[in-house]
């Protein structure tokens, strides 16, 4: 069973999904990461993320999996790697192509099937879990999530602004797994809200529906 939380990026569903998931008991499936992978090791090995098959050959090359706090690709710690501007870009771009998604996807559904989750991304609610009992569509301003994300990387807030908008416009008009709120998600805004106060309102409804 997952809990399924999307949003763009900045809107804080990775740091909401990693504390509900802890609050209720839950195990964090961050699948944000798992592109994340494939868009560094596409880097490492000098295949071209903007290449369908390269990308998909990789994807279906490496295996991710998650240890305590820890991302691994084939067996190797990437956690910090995998958080760096040049990776993001990546991971943006090989998230379009088909094959790619198909692969994570499958994976995502495996790790969901073996226990209780609470799994973050862009189409977990649409796509991966479309028959999540509970799927929270998380969203903020543009300004606050460049903001946001200005203070995880140190990097220009402006900058920062101009490439996220880029990034959503992608995300939303891909073909496969695009960013959308399922018809059935609650929308939560944390543009006002402190992260403690989006992890209760996300624990709140989990047990408002006796799924925690």
């Amino acid at each position: 069973m997952v809990i399924a939380i999307d949003g763009p990026a900045g809107a804080g569903k990775s740091t909401v999904a990693r504390m509900a998931a802890e609050t209720l008991g839950f195990t964090y499936l961050d699948s944000g990461a798992m592109y994340r992978c494939v868009a560094l090791t596409c880097l490492e090995w000098g295949a071209d993320p903007e290449q369908s098959g390269e990308a998909t050959s990789t994807a279906e090359s490496i295996e991710i999996s998650f240890e305590d706090e820890e991302v691994l690709v084939d067996g190797v710690p990437v956690t910090d790697e995998i958080r760096s501007a040049e990776v993001s870009e990546a991971a943006s771009r090989v998230a379009v192509h088909p094959g790619v998604r198909a692969a994570m996807v499958t994976e995502q559904r495996r790790l969901i099937e073996a226990g209780d989750y609470i799994a973050e991304g862009r189409d977990i609610g649409t796509v991966v879990s479309p028959e999540s009992p509970l799927k929270v569509f998380l969203t903020a301003s543009a300004e606050v999530r460049a903001r946001r994300r200005a203070e995880q990387t140190g990097g220009d807030p402006r900058e920062i602004l101009i490439s996220q908008m880029e990034r959503d416009k992608r995300d939303s008009e891909r073909e496969h797994g695009a960013l959308m709120a399922a018809d059935d998600a609650i929308e939560v805004d944390t543009s006002e809200l402190s992260l403690d106060q989006v992890v209760t309102k996300v624990a709140e409804l989990a047990r408002e529906r006796g799924i925690a």
